[in-house]
Parts: structure tokens; C-alpha cells; sequence
């Protein structure tokens, strides 16, 4: 019997080039307009090239104050994309703003560049010259001795390490230099001066900006009002200068046409001035982070902080001890495992109260807070130094829960210190800090001498519970225990790992990091 399955008829050319997928980048349009057009594939069948060419900066907004305010179709922000660049800015208000899981930049690095002509922030300190003073000097203390160690360190270090013949001396002196700065750079303080560029999607930095405004810092809450303005005000544009000289040049041959051009392209370009407007400080967060901090002081009574490993691997535990505890975590300066002891003795009913401090301030657009991403499998309570927190700082899978900066956490020495004779000197160095936040908060308001904190050097700990999955425990195993590595986030790094394999044996195998306990080639970064 013959075979009756019909075939489709074949395509016509202009069937077939209906059919053809298209794929093209676009450039040129703003941030907000590119967002609309994008949004309009759910609301038009017209292409992005079709929508483009009937938008404007007034329709964006237009439709952004629609769809975006008022239904709540807050992924329509997430396709605004916006470069911005912030430039001098403190250490501690840098490791406020990167603070977002949704965060793409790039930082001033403390391992390749020398700080010894740096600036630094000096908060207010309520007016009070006398804390000033005592301020300025111990940061120009620091300043100076980081200059002093940089120096002495690439002598110890060019000591023990000969130039090889191959290399050159440029090469040579620049590699131990670095080595020499990953050492020194323990001595900067929090106050010292950075910049930094971020590329984020204007929901990021509408959360960026609220977050910012709702700091205890001034620093910070300035450093979010700047934000904002620099979203709604025009942009730098790097070609100003060029097409500026074009449309001169233009008006002498044809001033219709130079009037058309310029008006097309010195247009002032602002690159989320409708997505940011109503970003404000978070009633929520101010009041919840005040509430925690009571509940985390009534439970804890003062009691003494633990002594606990640079890397803790967390037992598995009920969801509710976890978010009690997560929560309280951020309010206060103990380990966790310190914590959840106080909070499994707490009545079931003392916990849920605890639970709900997190979420009930909560208004109508305020996302969960961070503690409530819970349930990873793979938590670590890690206890380091702030320079090398600074560095695994930037593993945005992690749920990250920081604890505030503090002196009670004591100070890393690293061991070339010691080995150049320095130590004495170090330690002096790292005793200044606390001298100086004693007499100034002696003289000071409370609130003021918060910002003792920009005292501290990157050598003081910093206590922060990351969470993740085993595949991002392997990620980060592998990458920062590398020789390369600062030696800091190298040892967390490798403790992690061999936490996860102590744990699961039979998982050990996945791993490939570098032993941290076997030597360096100092040459090699």
C-alpha cells in the first residue's frame, strides 16, 4: 500500500526569510528607552528595531511610571543597564555599596597598587575638634607605617628571592612589590580612599540606593544620594569633546544641519532618571535592624564572645533555629554556633517572635531580607581578616550575613612579619587603632563614635556566615586556594574544602585546590 503521509509544501522564499531567526545587537539608545522596548515584547508583536524607532525619553517614562510604580513589574528594571563610576569613596563605605548579589565592578586593588600617596575619609565626629585631631593622627600613623612596611618588606622579600637571569628587572621588582603590598596592605585603614566602576541593572541599584540611604554612616547615606543623582542627572559622555568640534565645524557649512546634529548628538543623556526617583531610605531596614540588635543584646546578656576556627562548617539544623538565628547573627558580634545555643534554648513560641522581627516592618515592596535565603546545605561561619573578607566578598552566589566591623575580634599577623623582625613594630602599629577609638569615643556621642570603625586596619577580623552549595564550596576551593592567592583567603579557601571533606569523604575527590602548606614561588602571580 502506498505510502498516503502527506509532506508540508515547501517554503516560499518569502515564507523562509519569515521564518529566518534574527539576531542583532543594539547600540545607542538610553538605558530606560532600551528597557521599554524590551518590555514591549509582552505587550506588542512589534520588533525591537520597529519599537525602537517610535520611542522616546517621554514614553519610557511614561510607561515606566505605569508598569513599573503602580502594577509592580519591578524585571522590567532589570533590563537597564547603567555604568557608573565612584571615585573616592572610603574602604568601608566601598564594602557597603558591593554588598549586592546582583553587582558587577571592579575595585582599586590593595595587592597591585601602592597606597602611600592615599587620601582617606574623616567623618564629623558631632564637631568635636580634639577627636579629630586624634583621628587624623592615628591615621597618618597607619599611612605612614603601611609606606614603611611596603618598603622594608620588598628588601626582606628581594633578599630571599634572586632575580632570575631570564627575567627582567622591571618584571622582577614589580612581582615583589606586589608580594610586599599583599603584606602592608594589612596596615591600611578602613578610612583610606578608593574608587571603584559598577555595571548594574537599575532594580539593583534602586535596592543599591534605598540600602545606602538607610546606613548608620553618613559617608554611606551621602554615598547614596550621589548615586541617585548621578542616575537622573545628565551622563558623562566620553565623545562630548569630538562631536562637540564636529557640530562647530558643521555650523560653518550648513547651521540647519549642525542645529539637526547637535541636537542628536550632545542630546544629554540620563541614565536612569525615572527607575531610581522614588528610591528612598528603608523604614523597614532602620527599624528592624534597631529591633534585632535589642532581641540579639537581651538574649546574648553581654556574655563573652567564643573563641572559634577561622572556618566553622555548620551542622545541619531545624529551618526555624536557622532563621532565629541567621537573623540575630547580623545584629551582633558572636559566632554562630554561640548564637543557635542561646536560641535552641529558647521556647518555640520566643523563637517565632525572634522570626518575625525580620518581616514585620515590612511595606509594600520590601523584599525579604537576606536572612530569610536559607536552607543551603553548606554553611560556613568564617572568622578573617578584613582584607581577605574583602576578597571573598566578591562570591555573589553566597548568601552573605555581616556582621558589623569591630576591634573585640583581635588582629592577623602575617608571617613574613615576624620573619623580618618586624614584629614588634607591627604590633604597635596595630595597637593604635584601639588607642585612638578609646580616647575618641570618650569625647563623643554614641552615634559618633560609630565611626570609630574607619580606624581599623584590614589585619582586624571580620565575622560573616556564608552560605552555599557544594558546587559553589568547590568554586571557591579550587580558585582561592591557588598560589597566586593572597594568603589570607588561600587558608579559608582550604579550610573550606577540608571541612567538606572531613564531612563527606567520599566527596573529597571533586576537589582540586592547592595545597596552602606547600611553598610559594614568590615570582609567579
Amino acid at each position: 500500500m502506498p505510502d498516503t503521509k502527506l509532506s508540508p509544501p515547501p517554503l516560499s522564499d518569502a515564507s523562509a526569510a519569515n521564518q529566518a531567526t534574527d539576531v542583532y545587537a543594539i547600540y545607542g539608545a538610553e538605558p530606560e528607552v532600551q528597557a521599554y522596548a524590551m518590555a514591549k515584547y509582552s505587550r506588542s508583536a512589534l520588533s525591537m528595531r520597529e519599537s525602537l524607532a517610535e520611542l522616546n525619553e517621554q514614553k519610557a517614562e511614561k510607561f515606566l511610571n505605569t508598569f513599573y510604580f503602580q502594577y509592580g513589574h519591578r524585571s522590567i528594571a532589570d533590563l537597564a543597564h547603567v555604568a557608573l563610576a565612584v571615585e573616592k569613596l572610603s574602604i568601608l563605605a566601598a564594602v557597603a555599596l558591593v554588598d549586592e548579589q546582583r553587582w558587577d565592578g571592579q575595585e582599586r586593588s590593595t595587592r597591585y597598587q601602592d597606597y602611600k600617596h592615599a587620601t582617606w575619609y574623616t567623618p564629623a565626629f558631632g564637631g568635636n575638634a580634639a577627636a579629630a585631631k586624634t583621628y587624623r593622627e592615628a591615621i597618618e600613623f597607619l599611612l605612614a607605617e603601611y609606606q614603611e612596611l611596603s618598603e622594608k618588606m620588598f628588601g626582606f622579600l628581594a633578599a630571599k628571592t634572586p632575580k632570575p637571569s631570564e627575567m627582567k628587572q622591571e618584571a622582577y621588582e614589580r612581582t615583589l612589590r606586589a608580594r610586599a603590598f599583599d603584606i602592608s596592605r594589612y596596615l591600611l585603614p578602613l578610612a583610606t580612599n578608593t574608587s571603584l566602576g559598577q555595571i548594574v541593572n537599575a532594580r539593583t541599584l534602586e535596592n543599591q540606593v534605598s540600602r545606602l540611604l538607610s546606613s548608620e554612616y553618613p559617608e554611606i547615606r551621602k554615598l547614596g544620594e550621589l548615586l541617585k543623582d548621578a542616575a537622573r542627572n545628565p551622563a558623562y559622555n566620553v565623545n562630548d569633546a569630538k562631536l562637540r568640534a564636529i557640530v562647530d565645524e558643521l555650523k560653518l557649512e550648513n547651521p540647519e544641519l549642525a542645529q539637526e546634529a547637535g541636537d542628536l548628538l550632545l542630546k544629554p543623556v540620563r541614565v536612569s532618571p525615572t527607575l531610581v526617583k522614588y528610591a528612598d531610605a528603608s523604614r523597614c531596614e532602620i527599624d528592624t535592624r534597631s529591633e534585632l540588635r535589642q532581641a540579639a543584646a537581651e538574649l546574648m546578656k553581654n556574655a563573652a564572645i567564643e573563641a572559634a576556627p577561622l572556618v566553622d562548617l555548620l551542622d545541619p539544623e531545624p529551618l526555624e533555629i536557622e532563621l532565629a538565628t541567621t537573623l540575630l547573627y547580623g545584629a551582633c558580634h558572636y559566632p554562630y554556633r554561640q548564637i543557635r545555643h542561646a536560641v535552641e534554648a529558647l521556647s518555640a513560641m520566643r523563637r517565632q517572635e525572634i522570626i518575625e522581627l525580620g518581616w514585620k516592618n515590612r511595606g509594600a515592596h520590601d523584599e525579604m531580607a537576606r536572612a530569610y535565603c536559607a536552607g543551603q546545605q553548606f554553611r560556613f561561619d568564617i572568622l578573617e581578616d578584613i582584607g581577605g573578607f574583602r576578597d571573598m566578598h566578591r562570591h555573589r552566589r553566597c548568601i552573605q550575613i555581616g556582621q558589623d566591623f569591630t576591634l573585640d575580634h583581635g588582629y592577623d599577623t602575617p608571617a613574613e612579619v615576624e620573619q623580618a623582625g618586624l614584629l614588634t613594630q607591627y604590633e604597635a602599629a596595630m595597637a593604635r587603632p584601639r588607642q585612638a577609638a578609646e580616647e575618641i569615643r570618650s569625647r563623643v556621642a554614641d552615634d559618633a563614635a560609630l565611626e570609630t570603625a574607619y580606624l581599623l586596619p584590614l589585619a582586624y577580623r571580620k565575622r560573616t556566615l556564608f552560605k552555599m552549595d557544594f558546587a559553589e564550596a568547590v568554586y571557591i576551593s579550587e580558585l582561592r586556594s591557588g598560589a597566586a592567592g593572597h594568603i589570607s583567603y588561600r587558608r579559608v579557601a582550604y579550610e573550606i574544602y577540608k571541612a567538606v571533606a572531613e564531612r563527606y569523604p567520599s566527596l573529597a575527590g571533586c576537589f582540586r585546590v592547592t595545597d596552602v602548606n606547600e611553598p610559594v614561588d614568590l615570582l609567579k602571580r
